[in-house]
């Protein structure tokens, strides 16, 4: 390994947000799946929820790998089968569980605080959330719209929700010293460093 691309790992890790993840439900389209890594990796997240219970993104995986890059190497993926297997392991990891849902309930996006453990989900791009899902989740959220359309595509609507928490958690400098302690750190080190 050459010392720029040690320093580069090392870097990253710095920022890394071992409290901030994403879930996404029965995404059908690999291409999302793979914007919405990409983004995960940029913001700082390092482990990624996906359940499908379809089976579609174990079917079509070698599609989105053409389009994002190198997005794979650097996210970790969580695949269920089931939803409750999901949000169990999901839940004993983090405390606040947001989704993207419109109901009376829902609050903007901008009103929420994300600088505190927290795991959000998206569904898919047909049906949404299933109800399943959101029986595990705290707290429903949209992002403002003025459009006709109302919603978003979700890899879209992904990557503007974790840009305010991007922008929440730079605030207050969670990216200005490492969130990992040093055993951790390490222990991403060389797995990072093997991809």
């Amino acid at each position: 390994m050459t010392p720029e691309r040690e320093e580069k790992i090392k870097s990253v890790i710095k920022r890394r947000q071992p409290d901030l993840t994403v879930i996404i439900e029965n995404v059908h389209d690999p291409h999302n799946i793979f914007a919405i890594m990409r983004t995960c990796d940029s913001v700082g997240i390092q482990e990624v929820f996906v359940i499908d219970t379809h089976r579609i993104f174990h079917e079509k995986t070698h599609y989105g790998k053409r389009s994002s890059a190198s997005s794979m190497k650097w996210v970790d993926l969580r695949i269920y089968d089931t939803c409750e297997e999901c949000m169990v392991e999901v839940r004993k990891k983090y405390i606040n569980i947001y989704s993207t849902y419109l109901s009376k309930e829902s609050v903007s996006l901008y009103e929420l605080s994300l600088t505190g453990s927290t795991a959000l989900v998206f569904g898919n791009e047909k049906d949404g959330l299933s109800k399943e899902v959101l029986k595990y989740c705290d707290q429903n959220f949209v992002i403002p719209s003025v459009g006709m359309i109302r919603s978003l595509n979700v890899s879209v609507a992904c990557a503007v929700t974790l840009y305010e928490a991007y922008r929440q958690r730079d605030q207050m400098q969670m990216y200005s010293k490492p969130r990992l302690d040093a055993s951790a750190s390490e222990e991403l080190f060389q797995n990072l460093s093997q991809r």
